[in-house]
C-alpha cells in the first residue's frame, strides 16, 4: 500500500500525540514506567519501593531495599529505575533488632546475636577498619553492606549467594553481604557515592506495617 505525503505527514502527527500522551500519562502518574524494569522484584520490595516513591520518603536520593525473607538487595536510583538486584548472604540468627553494643563487639558476638536488624537507615559510604570501601547502614552498630570476603571453609560463601535457596545465606555475622562484581558495578556506583536510604524489611511482620509506623512517627530512621 502507497502511502502519500499527506498520509505520512498524519501517521507522524499521530505517532506524536501518541508519544505525548504517553509522557503526560507518565508525569501523571510517576510510578507507572517503572514496573516495565523491575520484574524481578518481591511483592514486599515493590510495595516498599511504591511506598517510598509515593510519599518521597527516599528524598531524591538512591536507595536499597533489603528483602530478608528471600535473602535478596535491590537497589534504586533516585527516580525509581531499579539499578540491580543480587542475592544477599544476611546475619545468621533470624531477628529485627540489633543486640544492645553489639557495634562495640561484633568479633564476640554469640551466633545468637548475629542478626541484620530491620528498619529504615540513613546510609553513607565509608571504610571498614582495614581501608576496604563499604556502605554503612548502621554504623553504631556495625551492619555495612558490603563485598563477599574469604571465610572460613565450612561457611561456603560464595557457594550459598550462588545457591537458587535463599535458606542457606544465613551465615554473617549482621552486615548484607553481596558479590565482588554486584559490588563494584552497582552498589559503589550508586550507594557508594553519596548518602541514601535503606530499607531492611522485617522478618517478624509485614514490611507495611514497618512503613506505617516511620509514617505515623511510631519509628525513627537510624
Amino acid at each position: 500500500m502507497r502511502v502519500g505525503v499527506a498520509g505520512t505527514r498524519w501517521l507522524v502527527a499521530l505517532g506524536c500525540c501518541v508519544a505525548l500522551a504517553t509522557a503526560r500519562a507518565a508525569e501523571s502518574d510517576p510510578l507507572a514506567p517503572l514496573h516495565i524494569d523491575t520484574p524481578r522484584l518481591t511483592a514486599e520490595a515493590r510495595d516498599t519501593r511504591d511506598w517510598a516513591l509515593g510519599a518521597g520518603d527516599h528524598g531524591n536520593l538512591p536507595f536499597a531495599i533489603v528483602d530478608k525473607k528471600n535473602a535478596r538487595l535491590f537497589v534504586f536510583h533516585g527516580d525509581g529505575r531499579l539499578a540491580g538486584d543480587s542475592a544477599a548472604l544476611l546475619g545468621l540468627a533470624p531477628g529485627d533488632h540489633a543486640v544492645p553494643g553489639a557495634g562495640q563487639r561484633v568479633a564476640n558476638l554469640l551466633p545468637s546475636e548475629r542478626t541484620t536488624p530491620a528498619g529504615r537507615f540513613l546510609s553513607e559510604p565509608g571504610h571498614n577498619l582495614n581501608g576496604e570501601a563499604i556502605v554503612w547502614v548502621d554504623y553504631d552498630a556495625a551492619i555495612a553492606i558490603h563485598r563477599v570476603r574469604p571465610g572460613p571453609a565450612r561457611e561456603q560463601r560464595e557457594q550459598r549467594l550462588a545457591s537458587a535457596s535463599a535458606d542457606d545465606n544465613r551465615v554473617s555475622l549482621g552486615c548484607v553481604v553481596v558479590p565482588v562484581a554486584f559490588y563494584e558495578q552497582v552498589v559503589s556506583p550508586v550507594l557508594g557515592r553519596s548518602r541514601g536510604v535503606v530499607y531492611v524489611l522485617p522478618e517478624s511482620q509485614p514490611a507495611m506495617a514497618m512503613l506505617n509506623a516511620y509514617q505515623a512517627g511510631a519509628l525513627t530512621s537510624r
